[in-house]
């Protein structure tokens, strides 16, 4: 567990590193260019982190529940998370997604990188809704994962019964 938490530590880190590097540093054109899904990204991964740390809380200390089978989970969340951030932004920038009624230029940064911290804590609905637009949209069906009856059945770690 302490391994853990040391890993979600060092992603926080990271993160953090990443949404100020642009600040402390002259960053390339195409990376001051793509600034905002390098924002989203990492926001989606700070959602990511945040997520798995409450879930060592409860499981660790309040539910005093710690199941070894979940720490491939909380390894591979902050990444999955990151991704989900980044492709949140790729959704909102195509339109797929949108934020309001009326955009004003002013508020849209931080409405993508909301969604995109939605997206990153909750990774499982973000996905079952780019399945729904993707169905919507293109008359993709649904992955079986996302409606195999055992999948939805696998308990999350954070909500233990």
């Amino acid at each position: 567990m302490v391994l853990i938490i040391v890993y979600l530590m060092g992603w926080l880190l990271l993160l953090g590193v990443m949404l100020v590097l642009h600040y402390l540093f002259a960053m390339p054109a195409w990376y001051m260019d793509h600034l905002l899904m390098v924002k989203s990204t990492v926001v989606g991964g700070l959602g990511g982190v945040l997520y798995c740390l409450r879930g060592v809380y409860l499981n660790r200390c309040v539910r005093k529940g710690w199941d070894t089978n979940w720490h491939v989970w909380y390894y591979l969340r902050p990444i999955t998370s990151s991704i989900s951030g980044f492709v949140c932004c790729l959704f909102l920038q195509a339109g797929l997604l949108v934020l309001e009624a009326k955009p004003s230029t002013a508020a849209v940064p931080f409405g993508y990188l909301a969604i995109a911290f939605i997206a990153g804590y909750n990774v499982d609905n973000f996905m079952k809704k780019i399945e729904s637009i993707a169905h919507t949209t293109w008359g993709i069906d649904k992955t079986r994962t996302a409606t195999d009856e055992t999948s939805a059945k696998a308990k999350d770690p954070e909500h233990k019964e």
